[in-house]
Order: C-alpha cells, then sequence, then structure tokens
C-alpha cells in the first residue's frame, strides 16, 4: 500500500511538475516577447519621428539620455566622431535598401536596440538600451519560478490528498480482508459512491456473506449431527462397559473385537463431545461459569482424576476467578497432548503474576517443529498425518486455546532452550475483563 502511495505521489509530482513548468515557461515567454515588442515598437515610432522632424528648428537631438545616434552620408560618417561597432552590418544592409530596420544587440553583456533608417543619401541610427526591459524580464523570470514551484507544491499537496481519496477504501477492503481471514466472518466494508471501488467493496459482502452463511450452515449441521448421536452414543457407551467386563472371558477374536468397539466408541463420543463444545464456541454460546478457585489444588484434582501420577509439578497457592471446569479441560489437554507426544517427565508448574496466572505445562520430547508452531492451535490439525484416528481429534488444543480466550486469557506454545515443548496458559486472576 504504501509503495503504490509512493507512485501516485511521484506520478501526480512529476505531471505537476511539468504542467507548471510548461505553463509558467510559455507564461514567461509570452510575457517577454510582449515587453520586448513594445519597447521596440516605442524605440522605433520615436526614432522616426525624431528623424522626420530633424528638419524642424525646435526639433530635439536625435539622441538623447537613454539613447545615441549616429548620422551616415553616402555609407560614412561626417567628421568620424561616431563608432559604427555597434551597428551590426546585416543591419547596415536593410537601411541601405531604403526600410526602417532595427535589430537587437547586446554590448559590454547588456542588451540594446539598434535602428536605422535612410532618407536620400543620408543614414539614421539610433540605440537604445534595454536595461529596464531585461530588469523586468528577470523580475519576471523570478516570478514564474515562484509560480512554478508553488505549483509543483500545491499539485504535491492535491495528489497526496487524491492518493488518500483513492486508497482509503482500498485500505479498507484490506482490513477487511485481513479480519475475514482471520475468522471474523461478519466483517462488511461500506460502500462509498457507485465507481468501481464501490463495485469491488459490494462484491467483497456478498462474497462475505455467502460465506458466512455457508460456515454457519456448516457448523448447524455439525451441532445437529452431534447433538442427534449423543442419545445412540449414550446408549452404545453403557453396553462397552459390559464388553469390556465381559472381554476377558470370550475367545482371542471375540476379546479382541470387543475391546476394540469399546475404545472407537470412546473415541467417537469424545468426538462428539468436542464437536459439540466447538458448535458452543462458535455460536458464542460458551460462557464461563467464573467462581473463586485455587488454581494449584484444581491443576491436583485434574492429575489425579487420570491418574496422571508421574506428572512432576512445582505448584505456588494461588487463587484467580475463573471457570474451574474449564480449567480442567485446559490442562488435561496439555498434559494429555505432552504425555502423548512428548516425553518424560512432564511437569506443571503454577505461578502468580501481578494481575495473572500462569501455568506451564513442559515435556522433554524432541520440540516443535518451527513449522508447526504456527498451526498447533487449529482446529483438526495433526502435525503427524501418520497418526491414527484413535490417537486423537486434533481438537483438543484448539479447545484448550478457546477456552483461554473465553476467559480473556492467552494460550501460547514454544520449545525449551534445552529441548522439549512448553505450553504457557495465562489467565486474569480477577477473572474474564
Amino acid at each position: 500500500m504504501r509503495s503504490l502511495r509512493t507512485r501516485l505521489l511521484i506520478t501526480f509530482a512529476l505531471l505537476g511538475g511539468v504542467t507548471a513548468a510548461a505553463v509558467a515557461g510559455a507564461m514567461y515567454v509570452q510575457a517577454r516577447d510582449v515587453i520586448l515588442e513594445n519597447a521596440q515598437e516605442a524605440a522605433v515610432r520615436q526614432f522616426t519621428d525624431k528623424v522626420a522632424a530633424m528638419g524642424s528648428p525646435n526639433a530635439d537631438p536625435l539622441y538623447d539620455r537613454d539613447s545615441s545616434g549616429v548620422i551616415l552620408y553616402k555609407g560614412r560618417v561626417p567628421g568620424g566622431d561616431r563608432t559604427l561597432s555597434v551597428i551590426p552590418q546585416a543591419l547596415r544592409d536593410k537601411v541601405a535598401t531604403g526600410v526602417v530596420a532595427w535589430q537587437r544587440v547586446v554590448v559590454d553583456g547588456r542588451a540594446g536596440l539598434v535602428m536605422g533608417m535612410r532618407v536620400s543619401d543620408l543614414e539614421f541610427y539610433s540605440s537604445r538600451g534595454l536595461v529596464d526591459e531585461q530588469a523586468s524580464i528577470g523580475q519576471l523570470a523570478k516570478v514564474a519560478w515562484a509560480i512554478g514551484i508553488g505549483s509543483l507544491v500545491l499539485g504535491v499537496f492535491l495528489a497526496w490528498l487524491a492518493a488518500n481519496s483513492v486508497l482509503r477504501p482500498v485500505r479498507e477492503l484490506r482490513t477487511a480482508a485481513q479480519k475475514l481471514g482471520e475468522g471474523d466472518l461478519a466483517t462488511r466494508v461500506q460502500v462509498r459512491g457507485a465507481d468501481e471501488l464501490a463495485g469491488v467493496a459490494q462484491t467483497f459482502n456478498i462474497t462475505a456473506a455467502a460465506l458466512e452463511k455457508q460456515v454457519a450452515d456448516a457448523r448447524r449441521f455439525v451441532a445437529d449431527v452431534s447433538h442427534e448421536l449423543r442419545t445412540p452414543l449414550a446408549a452404545m457407551t453403557a453396553v462397552t462397559d459390559v464388553l469390556d467386563e465381559e472381554a476377558p472371558h470370550l475367545t482371542a477374536d471375540a476379546g479382541k473385537a470387543a475391546r476394540l468397539v469399546s475404545q472407537e466408541t470412546r473415541n467417537l463420543t469424545r468426538l462428539v463431545n468436542d464437536l459439540m463444545e466447538v458448535s458452543r464456541f462458535d455460536s458464542g454460546a460458551a460462557t464461563p461459569a467464573v467462581e473463586e478457585v485455587d488454581v494449584a489444588e484444581a491443576v491436583t484434582r485434574t492429575l489425579r482424576a487420570r491418574h496422571w501420577s508421574d506428572v512432576v509439578t512445582e505448584l505456588d497457592p494461588v487463587t484467580a476467578w475463573l471457570d474451574p471446569r474449564r480449567l480442567d479441560v485446559i490442562v488435561a489437554n496439555l498434559v494429555g497432548n505432552a504425555l502423548k507426544h512428548g516425553a518424560e517427565p512432564v511437569s506443571v508448574t503454577v505461578r502468580g503474576e501481578p494481575g495473572w496466572v500462569v501455568v506451564e505445562v513442559t515435556d522433554r520430547g524432541p520440540g516443535l517443529d518451527p513449522q508447526v508452531l504456527p498451526r498447533v492451535f487449529d482446529r483438526f490439525y495433526k502435525a503427524d498425518t501418520a497418526r491414527t484416528r484413535s490417537e486423537g481429534s486434533g481438537l483438543g488444543l484448539a479447545i484448550a486455546w478457546e477456552n483461554a480466550r473465553l476467559h480473556n486469557g492467552t494460550l501460547t506454545a514454544g520449545n525449551r532452550p534445552d529441548g522439549g515443548a512448553v505450553f504457557t496458559l495465562r489467565l486474569p486472576s480477577g477473572g474474564p475483563r
């Protein structure tokens, strides 16, 4: 975006600069020509009038303080008191034909005008300085430069305004697309006007609405299916308890089949329960039942309930306002993941920080691959694609992350410097804010 704005500004600035230079240059040239032509016409008219009046006894001399004159008789200067160095030969040739002629010259770095005309055998010449006109032209050049620079600055400012006006909806579209990509399917952009960008914004809104509807339909379908499966699965779970009791008394193949059915039924039940939990997160129906909890005691109960006696604990006495059931889900998922995919010893640490309670779960396994870290909390993501369905649904860490977010907390994953993965849960001790 910044590059596009820069390109627009440079383009507009160049266009404005070229236009301003062209306009100022044209104005300067035109005004200069007008000044010189007016001065030239006035000087020639005055010169011809003086020559015509020289026969009058009251006539002014041919030259005055602003001009000088030379009279030639048959091409020579009578008395030799005047120099012909300032009279160009080309001008003399024209005057010799009998026409009134003039020519601009530069003498000693100063601009001037030399005029001449022929009357009988006499040639009259007069030179006039153009110092005042040159000063006016110099001032005009300064004004032209000032106008050009001012126009360039104004052009850049207007280009900046135009670029912002053009890029504002583009920035809004970019921000909306980022939010949509992050999962905020309710994102929409404001449609302004009826130009091409407005059409793009309208198309974006239509696409986002269609995507939101599709995702909502898919989530509703998953929730409905999961809900419908719970009742038969509850009955099947009761049957699996009987199968577990009878499996040792059955033949080898029958016992193996009974244990397989029992295990798969439990896996399916866990998957359905996880899907139901995820659907509650998506629908916004999940709310924490907050109460004051002894976090160290709650973690101890979680480990004891699952017979994870080998887990090393370092639990500071910390209390916090949170949902104990959801804390149990988070800790169970983190410790279970460490035991399954890491290596012992697995340790759980609880400590307090100002305004926060921190729970860390670490293991001594190979750690998390850098390519896995950005997706470790994604739903249904499995770092090892060869893992079978019975080894997990891929929803445990996602549910733990959602529960942390529900408390306005954070759950992050990383690697220890000396090896092994570390999951850090941070929850506000005062409850969700």
